[in-house]
């Protein structure tokens, strides 16, 4: 089984904190592929480099992607953006590749020059989680729910 975290890169930002330390904080970027599940012979994957947002919920692409690869639009949200205005975007739905990890998620058909957005949804559906200290990638613990009934006798 291959290491999941050879596939990350974390490149490295220096800021001065209020206390006047230098701080070094990461963005975490991977490259994964992204294919069409519906149509997988038809349309090769695409790798992309993603920068991954804990602050997002859904992974977003360009929408030009989101075409090449004909992906299917299954609806159409409103999201707010960082500046505070609003937009509605297509959402569809997409296969993952990311190291040993495979599966779908849905995924924002994003605006032109949109940098691609892998999102917490998509790296759960992987069984992946980002650690908020380190910024590594690393798989979750899973867990299963179960509910024990208990008969009075």
């Amino acid at each position: 089984m291959r290491d999941c975290l050879s596939c990350f890169d974390q490149p490295e930002v220096e800021f001065e904190s209020s206390s006047g330390h230098n701080r070094q904080v990461g963005i975490t970027l991977t490259k994964a592929k992204i294919s069409n599940p519906r149509k997988p012979l038809r349309r090769p994957a695409l790798e992309l480099e993603f920068l991954i947002d804990t602050g997002a919920i859904y992974s977003v692409v360009p929408g030009s992607i989101a075409r090449k690869l004909a992906l299917t639009k299954l609806d159409r949200e409103e999201f707010t953006l960082a500046d505070g205005t609003h937009r509605a975007y297509d959402i569809g739905e997409a296969f993952f590749e990311l190291a040993d990890r495979r599966g779908t998620s849905k995924v924002v058909f994003g605006p032109p020059k949109v940098t691609p957005l892998l999102g917490p949804l998509t790296l759960e559906s992987l069984g992946l989680m980002i650690n908020p200290v380190t910024r590594e990638v690393l798989p979750m613990r899973l867990f299963l729910a179960s509910s024990r009934r208990h008969r009075k006798r």
